[in-house]
């Protein structure tokens, strides 16, 4: 699974979670720390990335264009990056089902 953190994220989740998301990625570790949400969702789609945000637009692009990308819409608030590690570690097994299911294009995740 090649998870893409978008701008609103850190770029220190992908170390963070490199035992559980190997491939995961970051928008600014790729020259897309400029991009718009369009582009990184052009690039995603090419990739064949998991684009993960605290970005309702996102969303409002998988409704638009139809997926893929997929999107993982994290709806958790202000929180610290280890805080948001934590919640995407406690959701894998939910993250790879959800992966795995073709009729499914964005995921919603909350704190809880």
């Amino acid at each position: 699974m090649r998870l893409l953190f978008d701008h609103n994220l850190s770029p220190r989740l992908v170390q963070h979670l490199a035992d559980v998301f190997p491939d995961a990625s970051h928008v600014a570790l790729i020259g897309l720390e400029r991009a718009t949400d369009e582009q990184v969702w052009l690039y995603a789609r090419a990739q064949g990335c998991t684009i993960v945000t605290k970005d309702a637009d996102f969303n409002d692009l998988s409704v638009l264009h139809g997926f893929p990308p997929k999107v993982i819409w994290l709806r958790i608030g202000n929180c610290t990056t280890r805080e948001i590690a934590a919640v995407l570690r406690r959701h894998h097994t939910t993250i790879l089902a959800f992966e795995a299911d073709p009729a499914a294009g964005t995921l919603a995740l909350l704190r809880a």
